[in-house]
């Protein structure tokens, strides 16, 4: 995001929820604040960190995590109807003139059902106002699996380091068409990150990985350009001009 918006790309954030049924520690929250509230103020604040130029809701109910019960309700986005939701982000897609759009892949990067239904609702909603280009971001297995093997000493010091292997994390090299040096801008995506201070605390294996680690995990990006013929590899999401 931070580095369309600094090769001259408007950034639009779109996003489906609040993510309400997050949890923090006791106290975290102000007297009388929700934390659907902190959140939106912390989406924003990362939003002008990258230099997206608009945050949008689509504002459904946050579904918790893959098995709780919250994740089959009415009225959570897991739920919600692929066609009506998909509406909700295609106004925004023609309002905006999209020329890209990026949703997750199938499986949602780790099987957050909220996740998963972006992926569902983003590409009927590109159908629906027409835009052509649709990226699914993921995450490189492959990488990430030779960067925790590779690292397994620094890695151990981290109880909150994500497994790939047990989170069935990400999707491996082979489907990935698309890769996008952010090393620039790792400062701000790491700034970005510390923004949602309610999902990652000072104290999280994000924010106390040594800089070099971090930009190794992080310094790239992945998607999978959506298509009838697989695009050759790529290392933008935009088109040439």
């Amino acid at each position: 995001m931070a580095r369309a918006a600094a090769e001259g790309h408007r950034v639009v954030l779109v996003c489906a929820t609040r993510g309400e049924l997050g949890e923090v520690a006791d106290g975290f929250l102000d007297d009388g604040e929700t934390l659907a509230d902190r959140r939106a103020v912390e989406v924003h604040a990362a939003a002008a960190i990258l230099g997206a130029q608009r945050v949008a809701f689509l504002d459904y109910r946050d579904s918790g995590m893959e098995g709780e019960p919250t994740a089959t309700e009415p009225g959570c986005f897991a739920m919600a109807d692929v066609d009506e939701a998909a509406a909700r982000l295609a106004k925004i897609l023609v309002e905006e003139d999209a020329e890209v759009l990026t949703v997750y892949d199938e499986r949602g990067n780790y099987g957050h059902p909220d996740h998963v239904q972006v992926h569902h609702v983003g590409i009927r909603a590109a159908e629906l106002a027409g835009t052509a280009r649709v990226y699914e971001a993921t995450i490189n297995r492959d990488h990430f699996l030779a960067l925790m093997a590779e690292r397994s000493d620094e890695m151990a010091e981290f109880d909150d380091a994500p497994n790939p292997d047990e989170m069935n994390l990400g999707m491996p090299a082979e489907v990935i068409t698309t890769t996008i040096d952010v090393r620039e801008f790792i400062d701000r995506k790491r700034a970005a990150m510390a923004a949602h201070s309610s999902q990652i605390t000072g104290e999280s294996f994000f924010m106390k990985m040594p800089e070099d680690a971090f930009v190794a995990a992080f310094g790239q990006e992945w998607y999978i350009r959506r298509g009838p013929e697989r695009a050759a590899v790529e290392n933008t999401l935009f088109p040439a001009r």
